[in-house]
């Protein structure tokens, strides 16, 4: 066999070398989990934004912001009430439902609200299919794909006894957390995985969201685990996942995104 074939490309392809600069690559685009926490009224109009813009499927609940009225929440201003919006969007039509939403919204305005997006590992194939049909952008430019490294936030997620949100959250702020969510939550049957932990949780729930900076994270984890953890009354589970694109966080974020190029502007 000729050894010189075997160097020779797959027709169709290219080598890292033979590529154009600037050429953009492009996979088809994959479900995303967009979650917006917005101010009460305000969980009708993220859908609407979203079927204006895209396609999603939608899951409301209610809860209410914990920040101290003296500082800016990155999830909203002081214990009001609140709307969490979980949406299952295209991750082809992320950057546009994200500025959609910031700009329809003014969630560059304190108070306003945050929303970001959460990579996924996998989701209901049927749901997904149909999602992604409908997207306006049906391929991801791979270059714009988020890496771990390019991450600036984490979610935080606590769940506790009800009635323990609080102090929570204090244990949190102290560690460098600005505010947080709580929603009003209950346990299902865990009889067998309570066995293996050693614990027994009761119904009732509260589940603290926390979005923070990931230097940030370890710390927030720590703190919680110390006032709300498995080994206290509060018999808490903490865990954490990354976050992609955000909207609503903080005034230099906001100014950043605002300079960004439109979508085919780079290359002009």
């Amino acid at each position: 066999m000729d050894k010189k074939k075997l160097m020779e490309p797959v027709k169709g392809t290219a080598t890292a070398k033979s590529r154009k600069r600037g050429e953009r690559r492009e996979r088809p685009a994959r479900p995303k989990l967009l979650i917006s926490i917005v101010n009460k009224g305000n969980g009708k109009r993220v859908k609407e934004i979203l079927n204006e813009v895209s396609v999603a499927l939608n899951f409301i609940f209610t809860g209410y912001g914990t920040a101290n009225s003296a500082l800016l929440d990155y999830l909203g201003i002081g214990r009001t009430e609140k709307t969490i919006v979980f949406s299952l969007i295209s991750e082809g039509d992320e950057d546009l439902i994200i500025r959609e939403l910031r700009t329809q919204l003014s969630l560059f305005l304190a108070g306003n609200g945050i929303a970001f997006t959460v990579p996924l590992s996998g989701s209901s194939k049927k749901v997904a299919d149909g999602i992604l049909a409908a997207a306006v952008n049906k391929t991801q430019e791979e270059e714009k794909t988020m890496k771990q490294e390019d991450r600036k936030y984490n979610l935080v997620i606590a769940s506790m006894r009800a009635g323990n949100a609080d102090a929570a959250m204090e244990a949190a702020r102290a560690a460098g957390a600005s505010g947080g969510t709580v929603i009003r939550a209950r346990a299902t049957d865990n009889q067998k995985s309570e066995q293996f932990i050693g614990i027994t949780l009761v119904p009732e729930q509260e589940i603290l969201l926390i979005l923070t900076k990931k230097e940030r994270t370890q710390e927030i984890m720590d703190a919680l685990s110390e006032s709300v953890g498995l080994k206290t009354p509060a018999c808490g589970v903490i865990c954490a996942l990354p976050v992609d694109r955000t909207a609503g966080i903080s005034a230099r974020d906001e100014a950043a995104a605002q300079e960004e190029p439109p979508k085919g502007d780079e290359d002009e």
